[in-house]
């Protein structure tokens, strides 16, 4: 089932969004990684937050533990980011 995961990065910065975006091997615009179906990012007083659509709840774990902590670790965010998953019932989206 597809889960909606809502990330608050709390005292991170865009520019260190960017560079875990490019050692991640993304693009602004571009794909994202396997059982991703959309990915928006939005700068915030405190941060900036993820509103992320998933195949599954175990795709976006699986992600988080192998990709996003490693890497947003590497590139100085200072804080764990906030998650909260959500079961989605539906949703529509673009095709090209």
């Amino acid at each position: 089932m597809a889960v909606a995961v809502e990330l608050e990065f709390t005292g991170s910065t865009l520019e260190q969004y960017d560079q875990a975006l490019e050692k991640m091997g993304f693009v602004h615009s571009g794909s994202g990684g396997p059982g991703m179906l959309f990915h928006l990012v939005r700068k915030t007083d405190t941060g900036f937050h993820v509103t992320d659509v998933w195949e599954t709840r175990e795709q976006f774990q699986t992600f988080a533990e192998s990709t996003l902590g490693p890497i947003g670790m590497e590139v100085g965010m200072p804080n764990q980011p906030t998650i909260e998953i959500h079961e989605i019932y539906n949703y529509l989206a673009q095709r090209s």
